[in-house]
C-alpha cells in the first residue's frame, strides 16, 4: 500500500492510498463518507488490492488530507473527486454515504468520461421513501461533539469492533472542523437533484444498501432497470466492514463484467 499526495486546483493537499498491480484497469477508486478516513476501506485495499489496482481518497479535512479552511461544499468536493480520478486512465468509482452523493454530484457536473462504472453504497439517492427526519445529530454535535461522534462511530457497525478501532475513527472524525462538518451535512439540494443524477447515469451502476434504503433501491431499479442492487440485511451502515467477504465478492464480480 502506497501513500501519496496531490494538490487540488484550489491549493489543498489531498492524501491518497494506492495498492495493487499498476497495469490493471479499471482502477477501483473509493471515496469514504462524512468525516471518515481512507483507512476505513483497509479491508478492501488488502483484499481487492491483490487482483486490482485500488485507490482511496482522503477527502479534504479527513484522514491525512489537509484541513482546509474552505471548500466544504458539494461543488468543491466533486471537483476534488474529479482531480482524484484524473490520476488514473479509467476507474470504477465507489462512494459510500456522503461520498456516494458527492460521487453522483461529480458525475452530474463533470460527466462520465473517466468512469467504467459507478457504485453507490448505503446512501439515499432521492427515490421514495424519504429517510425519516427529526434527528438531533447536528444539535448533538454542537452540544457535546465528542459524545456525538462516539455514538456515530459505534452506530455504523452491526458487528462488534475493537475499542481501539472505534476510538481511532472517532479521533479521526474530530479533526474535521465543526463548521465544516455541519456544512457537509447541509448540502442545499432537494432530493430530486440526487434522483435525477442517479437516473441519468449511463455507465453500469451498482447500488448496495442496508434495509434503511432497500425500498429506494427497488424504486431505482424500477426507474432505471439497468441498475444492479444488493441489500445487506444484517449489516450496519459500514456494510463493507461488517460483511467484507460478501461486499468484496460483489464488487469484484461487478468490475470483472465491465
Amino acid at each position: 500500500m502506497e501513500s501519496s499526495f496531490f494538490v487540488s486546483s484550489d491549493g489543498v493537499r489531498l492524501h491518497v492510498l494506492d495498492a495493487g498491480p499498476p497495469e490493471r484497469l479499471p482502477v477501483i477508486a473509493f471515496v469514504p463518507g462524512w468525516s471518515m478516513p481512507a483507512e476505513i476501506w483497509r479491508g478492501q485495499i488488502e483484499s481487492l488490492g491483490t487482483r486490482y489496482r485500488v485507490a482511496v481518497l482522503d477527502p479534504r479535512g479527513q484522514g491525512r488530507s489537509e484541513i482546509a479552511r474552505a471548500g466544504y461544499t458539494a461543488d468543491r468536493r466533486a471537483a476534488d473527486i474529479a482531480e482524484f480520478v484524473a490520476r488514473y486512465p479509467k476507474v470504477v468509482l465507489v462512494g459510500w454515504s456522503l461520498g456516494a452523493l458527492e460521487s453522483l454530484h461529480y458525475v452530474s457536473a463533470r460527466g462520465e468520461a473517466k468512469l467504467a462504472g459507478l457504485v453507490l453504497v448505503d446512501s439515499s439517492v432521492g427515490e421514495p421513501p424519504a429517510p425519516r427526519g427529526g434527528g438531533t445529530f447536528r444539535s448533538d454535535l454542537k452540544r457535546d461533539r465528542a459524545a456525538a461522534l462516539e455514538r456515530f462511530v459505534r452506530a455504523m457497525f452491526r458487528t462488534e469492533r475493537p475499542e481501539a478501532e472505534l476510538a481511532a475513527l472517532a479521533r479521526s472524525a474530530s479533526q474535521l472542523p465543526l463548521d465544516a462538518s455541519l456544512a457537509l451535512l447541509a448540502y442545499p439540494y432537494p432530493r430530486e437533484h440526487w434522483r435525477a443524477a442517479a437516473h441519468a447515469v449511463k455507465v453500469p451502476l451498482l447500488y448496495v444498501v442496508t434495509p434503511q434504503f432497500a425500498e429506494q433501491a427497488r424504486n431505482l431499479k424500477r426507474n432505471r432497470p439497468a441498475t444492479e442492487i444488493a441489500v445487506f440485511e444484517d449489516a450496519g451502515h459500514a456494510l463493507f466492514v461488517d460483511e467484507p467477504g460478501r461486499f468484496d465478492s460483489l464488487l469484484a464480480d461487478f468490475v470483472s463484467r465491465l
